[in-house]
This record gives structure tokens, C-alpha cells and sequence, in this order.
């Protein structure tokens, strides 16, 4: 039987749920400040915009050149494959439709389980790595309204995982209670003006998986809810 790995010494390793998006680069940085080492996972679901799986790996480069602490600390990327979340779900984001609300209210972005997904599957991983901290982007302020990014379902969440694996893993959302404009102004205060232009450039939120055009927020359709929230936070943030 394979041995677990052991810990980090201090408790304080982390792995973060990292995308390529805006949310999920800021909260590496978050991360990076916090925590004496740092590891990230992406999931290729099927995801129609999943090219922001393309911008991770430019993302860490620049992000490990902002400060030499932060390079110290980011440790191995890791991707799991995770089709089967693709083939049960009939969404506009692993699908070929049209984005509109549904007919319970949530707009058809969003994909059943995604999250709760997720964070298992980081939780497994993390295990085996030695990482007691789970760093994820949702937020229940400035979101569409998906059940799985609010508070109560990350707490709950938590709960079982510590349970089913025998462990304590400590489940952070540093975006949780702020805004977009209050995402923005994370990066700024982490990482200055560096780490705001490298997530205008080389980040992706679009749901149409569209790079195009660089506006003054970064790549994207423009019209998207992900790029409308994006770029309306992005003004809040740069008039405040």
C-alpha cells in the first residue's frame, strides 16, 4: 500500500484551484503571500471556453517573476481530465448554445455540481500531496447565482470532505464577500500594477472561449455575462 505523503512541516501547504481565469490568478497570488508552498490544478472538463487551460502556464511564469517569494514557494502544476462532468451536463459552457436564464432561474452557464466536483477531487489530491489548504474563487457576491459558489455549500462541503478523508482540511474563498472591483483591487494590493496588467493580458474569464480583441479588462466577446461583470468591475475599480 502506497505511504501518504508527509505534510507540509508547518501545516501550511496549499493547492489551489486554478483555472487561467482572473478569479483564480488572484487568488494564487492570495496564496503565494500566505503559504510556504503552493501547487495548482486545472480541470479540463469539456468546457467550451477551454482555452483559458492555455493561459495557466504563461500565468505562472509571470506570476512567479513578480516576486522572488512567490517563485520560492510555487511548487507542480497539476491538470486532471474530468470529461465525464461534460457528458452529464447539457450547459452553455459545455455546450454549443445559446447563453440565457433557465427555467428555475439560473442562467444555463451554470454546470450542476461543477464545484462540489471540483474541490473532491482537489481534496483527493491534496491528500496525497501533503496539503492541508484548498484555495478556490467562488464568491456569492458578485456571481450568477450558482448554488454551488456560496458560502453555506463550501462550509457543508468542508464538513464532509474532513469527514470522508479523516483529515482537516481548511477550504479558503478569499473572494467570497468582495465585488469584481474588489477582485481587481486584490491583485493590486498583492501585486501591484505588475500583477493587474499580466491578469489583463494573459488571464481568460470569456464563457465563448473568445481571445480577439484586448480591451482596456483583457480579452474576451465583451458581450458574455463573464466579460460584462469583468469589465463593469474593472471600471468601478480604475473610478475608485
Amino acid at each position: 500500500m502506497m505511504a501518504r505523503p508527509q505534510a507540509d512541516s508547518a501545516g501550511d501547504g496549499a493547492l489551489v484551484l486554478f483555472s487561467g481565469g482572473q478569479d483564480s490568478t488572484t487568488c494564487l497570488a492570495w496564496a503565494l503571500e500566505r503559504h510556504s508552498r503552493v501547487e495548482t490544478l486545472g480541470f479540463d472538463y469539456g468546457q467550451r471556453h477551454r482555452v483559458e487551460l492555455d493561459c495557466r502556464a504563461k500565468l505562472r511564469s509571470g506570476i512567479s517573476a513578480l516576486k522572488a517569494s512567490w517563485a520560492a514557494r510555487l511548487g507542480e502544476d497539476h491538470t486532471l481530465a474530468l470529461g465525464a462532468l461534460s457528458e452529464v451536463s447539457d450547459t452553455a459552457l459545455t455546450r454549443q448554445v445559446e447563453i440565457e436564464i433557465g427555467e428555475h432561474g439560473l442562467p444555463n452557464t451554470f454546470v450542476p455540481g461543477r464545484n462540489i466536483v471540483f474541490l473532491t477531487f482537489a481534496a483527493a489530491l491534496a491528500y496525497r500531496r501533503g496539503l492541508r489548504h484548498i484555495v478556490g474563487g467562488m464568491c456569492e457576491t458578485d456571481f450568477s447565482g450558482y448554488p454551488d459558489c456560496r458560502d453555506d455549500t463550501i462550509k457543508a462541503l468542508q464538513v464532509a470532505l474532513n469527514l470522508g478523508m479523516e483529515t482537516r482540511f481548511v477550504l479558503e474563498t478569499p473572494l467570497m464577500w468582495i465585488d469584481k472591483a474588489g477582485a481587481w483591487q486584490m491583485a493590486l494590493d498583492l501585486g501591484g500594477r505588475a500583477l493587474v496588467d499580466l491578469i489583463v493580458k494573459d488571464s481568460h474569464t470569456c464563457y465563448l472561449g473568445t481571445r480577439g480583441e484586448r480591451h482596456d479588462w483583457g480579452h474576451g466577446c465583451g458581450a458574455c455575462p463573464a466579460c460584462k461583470l469583468r469589465a463593469q468591475g474593472y471600471y468601478r475599480f480604475i473610478e475608485g
